[in-house]
């Protein structure tokens, strides 16, 4: 399955291609994707027409991980402050007070001034991308990574160039091809700590030699939370530091589990930092997208944000143990995984990623994404949720080691 096949954005874009495709000259080149469903999702659109019941390994949604929310966690957007209209582009300064507070708790000195809400973390991608970048620049990002940066990227009129992370029983930059891909339009360098899907920190090491290119560094942070262990070489965020321009970006989808809410933030620090803000300030008045109900909520929604991070944690190391569990006389071996909710499992190379994903579905009912979803270089690998349920979880993982297995 080519890489470029993916249906768009990963699970966000639905539309009628049909209708772009027959008005070639209507419509922005900026929407020239391959939307035709691949082999994957077409065959889990049949399974379900018939009624077949997916276990699906591929969950990235809290709100449909089997968690229990506070019951009175939506009356924090009853507050009749709402009202009354008075936006201001950075946010509300409570809300900003609110994410200097969570920052604070992880004994990193934020001030709510280098804060600035947005309505998600792609929005907060997008908005950089409009600080940084003119039409045809570019923004180095991680492979293997999230494939959203792609679509990102071009609804800027900007281009994305890889630099891989490689693995050799832990995972780490490629600093010579990094160094290797910046050009005279390198605009800034994307890092996602911990990486989606691989898990993989940034290190002490590593953040020294990334300051030396004197790049912007766009640290994506929304995984942060939830390690399996502690390293003295890791940072889990990169907020206050002062030696290069720097955006950290985190929100409510990851941080409290509420992806519905649809409120994230960017955090600048470093030099320049203060005219970054000025920029980012300018972007986010010409849409001011961050509702206020949610922006009043927040002091209430970071406080709830606890025992919902204590059961994803214990839901995903339950998971994790499980599965390390039983490849211990399995063909099939886990890549080190540091935190995040995602494990990579490498499995025979008996068949292609692509077979082994769509065999999965139609001989086992189980769903799971392969490696070049997230431009993997090699095969074969397959990506597994630790959010999802355990019960279905453990059931998946027992067919797909069952089949592993009789085909070895």
């Amino acid at each position: 399955m080519d890489v470029h096949a993916r249906a768009g954005p990963p699970c966000r874009l639905a539309y009628n291609r049909k209708s772009l495709e027959a008005h070639p000259h209507l419509f922005s080149s900026r929407l020239e994707w391959n939307a035709h469903p691949n082999p994957l999702s077409t065959l889990l659109t049949e399974k379900r027409a018939k009624g077949a019941t997916i276990l699906d390994l591929t969950e990235s949604n809290p709100t449909r991980a089997a968690l229990d929310y506070p019951g009175d966690l939506l009356a924090a957007l009853a507050d009749p402050r709402a009202l009354h209209y008075d936006p201001d582009p950075r946010g509300l300064l409570s809300a900003r007070e609110a994410v200097s507070e969570y920052y604070a708790q992880r004994d990193v000195d934020v001030p709510p001034s280098r804060i600035l809400l947005t309505a998600s973390t792609s929005e907060a991608y997008s908005y950089l991308f409009k600080l940084l970048t003119n039409p045809g620049d570019e923004i180095l990002v991680p492979r293997p990574s999230y494939p959203l940066f792609d679509y990102l990227a071009a609804m800027e009129s900007a281009a994305v160039r890889q630099y891989p992370l490689r693995y050799d029983g832990v995972w780490h930059i490629d600093f010579p091809s990094l160094a290797s891909a910046i050009t005279p339009r390198t605009r800034a360098i994307v890092v996602v700590n911990p990486n989606n899907p691989t898990g993989s920190y940034l290190k002490l090491p590593e953040w020294e030699r990334l300051q030396a290119f004197g790049l912007p560094i766009l640290s994506d942070e929304v995984f942060s939370d939830f390690a399996f262990s502690p390293d003295p070489q890791r940072i889990t965020s990169l907020a206050g530091q002062n030696s290069v321009l720097t955006f950290s970006m985190s929100g409510l989808s990851k941080v409290a589990g509420l992806p519905q809410m649809k409120l994230g933030w960017i955090v600048a620090s470093g030099p320049d930092h203060s005219a970054a803000l000025n920029g980012l300030e300018w972007v986010a008045d010409t849409y001011l997208s961050v509702s206020t109900p949610v922006q009043l909520a927040l002091p209430r929604l970071l406080n709830a944000a606890r025992p919902v991070q204590e059961q994803i944690r214990a839901q995903t190391c339950s998971n994790l143990e499980h599965l390390r569990k039983n490849l211990l006389v399995s063909p099939c071996r886990c890549l080190a995984i540091e935190g995040g909710w995602y494990a990579v499992l490498e499995v025979p190379r008996i068949r292609t990623e692509e077979e082994w994903v769509l065999q999965l579905l139609a001989e086992k009912d189980v769903l799971v994404q392969p490696g070049f979803f997230y431009d993997f270089e090699s095969e074969a690998f397959l990506v597994l949720s630790l959010l999802t349920p355990p019960a279905i979880f453990t059931e998946g993982l027992r067919r797909i080691l069952e089949s592993a297995a009789s085909h070895s």
